[in-house]
């Protein structure tokens, strides 16, 4: 692989990452108010379609991305207020979402398979995109990508330095302890979790409007199973998980390089290994022996390091709250 492949390469892993960004971000949120909402996988799919449909329907992209954030915001309302107002499972709930949300954007996206639809224009920004090899990997995208780079920035920084953040992150620590402060513990949770709701179904318009443009049976089943893993490895941060987005988006374009170049091997091979490379490294970076390495390491990787790795959830992930 020369340098001028390796370049390209990243700049495809970057940009075919963008709609993860937009996933992780969201359901980072949702889960950082205490909500899980398994329903991502199918909130993707029927989003992205309802998405495509819009825009093709009236000839906008913004039609597109306005139908698919309201159809992640609707789904999210059903999670909500199943897992709010009525306190049952979230995992039962967004699972069954998930579920449902695959087969409808199967039967209702039928007419739309493999039909023409408009797509998100290229926008390379003049100036910084003639930066050596770093202005070609992150400025000579498109509007998209470059809005998921303002979302990640945003979000880390509403998180972690805004009272907002400070109350959105207490209504999933300790939502008893911020009730009595006066904080709305149940309002706020429906709001994050709409809001990561509209954030996931952007990812669905981000796919057939952009990285993936057009609308096929089960466009894109299992990135939102990804989605919610890499939550996870992100420990809860919409920064590392953003991270988390662009290293599975590169073992994606990595495999596609792979497939070109490499003969008498399955196709179907380089489509499921950036899945198992991902379980693999999850696996990995969640090991005590990871811990015990860091160990080794110098003091200044260790300090940098180890307050990130195995961060646990949030102490009221998926815990109903009783509002008394």
């Amino acid at each position: 692989m020369t340098f001028e492949e390796l370049v390209i390469l990243i700049a495809t892993a970057v940009a075919s990452a963008t709609p993860l960004v937009f996933a992780v971000v969201g359901e980072t949120i949702t889960e950082r108010a205490g909500v899980i909402n398994l329903s991502a996988d199918g909130t993707i799919l029927l989003a992205g379609m309802a998405g495509f449909g819009a825009a093709k329907a009236m000839d906008s992209i913004w039609a597109g991305f306005a139908a698919a954030a309201l159809v992640g915001a609707a789904i999210a309302l059903i999670v909500a207020f199943g897992a709010i107002t009525l306190k049952q499972s979230q995992v039962a709930i967004g699972f069954i979402l998930a579920l449902l949300c695959a087969d409808l954007s199967s039967y209702l996206g039928r007419p739309l398979v493999l039909q023409p639809g408009p797509q998100v224009p290229s926008l390379p920004i003049q100036g910084l995109q003639d930066i050596p090899v770093l202005g070609r990997i992150f400025f000579s995208s498109d509007g998209l990508v470059y809005a998921s780079y303002v979302l990640v920035i945003l979000a880390a920084v509403y998180l972690y330095r805004t009272r907002g953040g400070l109350m959105l992150r207490a209504v999933g620590e300790q939502p008893a302890a911020a009730f009595a402060r006066g904080v709305p513990v149940v309002r706020l949770r429906y709001l994050y979790t709409l809001v990561g709701g509209a954030l996931i179904g952007l990812a669905g318009a981000a796919f057939t409007l952009d990285m993936k443009t057009g609308w096929t049976y089960r466009h894109t089943a299992g990135y939102g199973w990804i989605a919610l893993a890499i939550v996870i490895f992100g420990g809860w941060n919409p920064v590392r998980g953003a991270i988390g987005a662009y290293f599975f988006g590169f073992l994606e374009t990595l495999a596609s390089f792979a497939q070109s170049r490499v003969e008498n091997i399955p196709t179907q091979v380089f489509s499921v290994l950036p899945f198992v490379l991902m379980i693999l490294v999850l696996a990995l970076t969640s090991g005590e022996w990871l811990t015990r390495l860091l160990g080794r390491a110098p003091p200044w990787l260790r300090r940098a390091l180890s307050a990130n790795l195995n961060a646990p959830a949030p102490a009221a992930l998926g815990r109903p709250f009783e509002q008394d």
